[in-house]
């Protein structure tokens, strides 16, 4: 199954970043050193060092060929690895591979980059040789990494300086217990070298009409996944979900969505029998309903083919008491021709992850 997950990420990802036309790319190296952060008193033990590591980039840049590109003030897209070193050998290291977009303000000094991809644990949970590290429970883990530097390229033959803040997460999004996940907030010095600085194309004005109109639109998706309840070794299940939700573009980049889910998560059916099994006074039968049903709005920012979803929820279908009423979903689409879709989405409640959701969609 982790294998399969892989495989499925990495196909995505590829996908995403896939173009046609060649263009001039840059690459650059960071070097960090930062703090692990406790959100949760459960890693409290942990946390012993500072982090340290090397993020390595290459980075397509654009000059407008596409619409897109000059509606987001012409940003890179491209791929990262990481080397993180946790400084503590319960946790190990971690080594990741990523896909990022890099956008560009104040006449393209300040860059935010947000990556998406997947990372190896060395040292995972093992409940004989490695029962401490409840942060992660499998060697493979998703990540993210936003990154916000002060960048100035070309300062010598191509050459360039760039530093800021990082923030790298990690976590299995409950794949398999334990999960408590770990962040890393960081400083980060790097060098960066444009190739052929000399020659790069003038950027393609946006000729764009601005305004944009489009009727609401009514969607359907079917996504599914693998996880676990938070008690270790109580066994991975299938979950299935079905969404339906109208969205309507506000413009260009934007679309507000309005919909409905239903779950059908066979994790929280075995979560419901153990508890009441061990706990008889929490008062849990084991016959209470494992299926919720919620509403949601939600927002779509639309990047060429690629589009960002956020969505928050509430189960106005709740039959049993499971990490709170309220919860998110934010991840991305990609669209295949004008109606279909893919989405990799994170289901979670507050800064508890719950599932990694792989879903197909149409939109009419």
């Amino acid at each position: 199954m982790k294998l399969k997950l892989a495989l499925i990420c990495c196909c995505f990802t590829t996908l995403i970043f896939a173009q046609e036309d060649k263009r001039p790319f840059s690459l650059d190296v960071n070097y960090f050193y930062g703090n692990i952060a406790e959100h949760n008193t459960d890693i409290s033990h942990l946390i012993k060092g500072h982090p340290t590591g090397v993020i390595l980039s290459y980075n397509q840049k654009t000059f407008g060929d596409q619409a897109w590109q000059s509606r987001y003030n012409y940003p890179d897209y491209g791929a990262s690895f990481i080397y993180q070193n946790l400084q503590n050998k319960t946790l190990g290291n971690n080594f990741g591979l990523y896909a990022h977009y890099n956008f560009y303000f104040l006449k393209r000094h300040l860059m935010f980059r947000i990556g998406q991809g997947l990372a190896y644990n060395t040292n995972p949970y093992d409940k004989v040789e490695n029962y401490r590290n409840n942060a992660f429970g499998t060697h493979l883990l998703s990540s993210t990494y936003l990154m916000l530097n002060y960048k100035k390229e070309s300062l010598f033959k191509g050459l360039g300086l760039q530093t800021g803040l990082s923030l790298i997460h990690y976590s299995n999004a409950n794949v398999k217990a334990p999960n408590s996940s770990i962040n890393s907030i960081t400083f980060n010095l790097g060098v960066n070298y444009v190739l052929d600085a000399d020659q790069l194309p003038e950027y393609i004005p946006n000729t764009e009409d601005k305004a944009f109109t489009e009727k609401i639109k009514y969607n359907f998706a079917f996504r599914t996944g693998v996880n676990e309840s938070d008690i270790i070794n109580s066994g991975q299940y299938v979950f299935y979900i079905v969404s339906a939700y109208a969205d309507k573009r506000l413009n260009r980049k934007s679309a507000i969505q309005i919909g409905t889910d239903v779950f059908f998560s066979n994790f929280l059916k075995k979560h419901i029998e153990y508890k009441s099994v061990a706990f008889p006074l929490d008062n849990v039968s084991g016959d209470e309903d494992y299926k919720r049903v919620g509403a949601f709005v939600g927002h779509e920012l639309f990047i060429s083919k690629t589009s960002l979803v956020t969505q928050l929820g509430y189960y106005v279908y709740y039959p049993f008491d499971f990490e709170g009423r309220v919860y998110s979903r934010v991840g991305l689409k990609r669209y295949f021709g004008d109606k279909i879709f893919g989405a990799l989405t994170l289901k979670s409640h507050g800064a508890k992850a719950e599932a990694v959701e792989f879903g197909v969609g149409i939109r009419l």
